[in-house]
């Protein structure tokens, strides 16, 4: 017997290990998706591609050095006119030509508007990356939330469930008894089958929230058993700075959003500037290395090395009116999205605004819907007793059963409801980091954890 109790123990402490070891938390599952997540995995190409606009745009700033050789067969024949009429040469000979040039842009205002325009895409897409990095973040602890919150409708649901399918036996024992009325019961089952219903809707919203998990860590399902609950004792979390005008500082010097949009409107900015500079002239210096043996029939049987060094200007006089219309595009091309950095901040300030009222009232919606829910257990066991004594009626009893199960339902909506407005907080406040989430992960129940 102390054999079999050993075993029972050690197959009990391997199944609790093993349990532990898939247990998956908001922080885990966020790691799983650095590597795995399709959109952030494109975000990376997409700003690895945007940070080349740098070098693309320097390049005009920089000497350009290029080679030229050719080579060929000629077959040609040269006439003379002289006293004796025309007279005729053949020449069948080989030609080539080496040409290697340097050239330097001293003056050339385009080529300076187009790096500057590369810098600001490059910083565009380096904030773009930093947004869609913390809107993982968000993605991840979203669904996360609603798988778990979920799994708490249908235990609910069948609460209600067991707790109706009680008082439908109950109602039908005292019906036989001649002590109830037919009412009663199919209020009952009527109750028991709206309950129904809620736990199949709740599977549902489970089953799609638990997809979008395991899309973002690249598997084709996952158990909401390997994910870790939210603790019961779970309260708050601190908010610092508590002031809204800090938050609003952060949000405008911060925001990856915002910041993205600024480097957007130098992009605009710059583009104006380099149609405009097709109205300027450019100034370029160049050096060239150049041989070239029998290149032309004037060059027949010679060979020339000759070194040049020099400046060359070019002034554009007219273009067709090309130029003005490319201004006069990128200029309403700026506008519009200086319009659109306006509105984006005061869509981004507003959603800070409705996140920060979250985080502050969400902590007294907790208190009060702990005590509420205090006062509805109470409030079904004394209906109970008052129906015992003859004060209360059935349909009482459903009320309260009802105002338990919706109390337990607005307090697990509102606990994850808080968690998403602190992260969203610090999201639009664009200060959202891996240490944020790893501290909301303290709030879930850790392997191995009591719950």
């Amino acid at each position: 017997m102390k054999t079999v109790s050993m075993l029972g123990l050690g197959l009990a402490l391997w199944a609790g290990l093993a349990a532990s070891a898939q247990a998956l938390g908001p922080f885990q599952v966020y790691e799983q998706a650095l590597r795995n997540d399709p959109e952030f995995l494109s975000a990376i190409k997409a700003r690895d591609a945007g940070l080349e606009s740098r070098n693309i745009g320097r390049a005009g700033l920089l000497p350009k050095l290029s080679y030229n050789y050719n080579k060929g067969r000629n077959n040609s024949q040269a006439t003379y006119l002289n006293e004796r009429g025309n007279t005729h040469d053949d020449r069948n000979y080989n030609s080539y030509g080496s040409t290697l040039t340097l050239q330097q842009p001293l003056i050339d205002y385009e080529a300076y508007a187009n790096y500057r325009k590369g810098v600001a895409q490059s910083l565009f897409a380096d904030e773009t990356f930093r947004s869609k990095s913390q809107e993982l973040l968000v993605r991840v602890l979203t669904h996360y939330t609603q798988a778990l919150f979920a799994q708490d409708q249908i235990d609910n649901a069948r609460a209600k469930k067991k707790a109706y399918e009680q008082q439908f036996r109950q109602n039908e024992h005292m019906f036989r008894q001649g002590e109830g009325t037919r009412t009663d019961i199919l209020e009952a089952e009527s109750r028991y089958e709206l309950a129904t219903a809620e736990e199949i809707q709740a599977h549902d919203e489970q089953d799609a929230a638990l997809r979008e998990l395991g899309a973002l860590i690249g598997v084709a399902t996952l158990d909401i058993d390997e994910l870790t609950p939210l603790t019961r004792s779970f309260s708050s979390l601190p908010l610092e700075p508590g002031s809204f005008s800090s938050w609003h500082e952060m949000a405008l010097e911060s925001n990856p959003i915002l910041a993205s949009q600024r480097e957007a409107l130098e992009v605009a900015r710059y583009e104006v500037e380099r149609n405009r500079a097709g109205h300027l002239p450019k100034l370029n210096a160049y050096a060239s290395v150049r041989k070239m043996e029998s290149d032309s029939g004037n060059t027949y049987n010679q060979r020339y090395d000759t070194n040049t060094i020099g400046i060359e200007i070019s002034v554009p006089l007219y273009a067709g009116g090309g130029v003005s219309a490319s201004v006069r595009q990128a200029s309403s091309n700026l506008a519009q999205v200086e319009y659109e950095l306006e509105g984006k901040t005061r869509e981004t300030l507003i959603e800070l605004r409705r996140q920060f009222n979250a985080c502050q009232s969400g902590v007294s919606k907790l208190r009060a819907y702990q005590k509420a829910l205090i006062s509805a257990e109470a409030l079904v066991v004394s209906t109970r007793q008052s129906i015992l004594g003859g004060e209360r009626v059935n349909l009482d009893a459903l009320n309260a059963e009802q105002q338990l199960y919706s109390t337990r339902r607005d307090l697990a909506q509102t606990r994850y409801d808080y968690l998403l407005a602190w992260t969203k907080l610090h999201f639009y406040a664009g200060t959202l980091g891996a240490q944020d989430l790893a501290r909301v992960d303290e709030a879930f129940i850790a392997p191995g954890q009591a719950y």
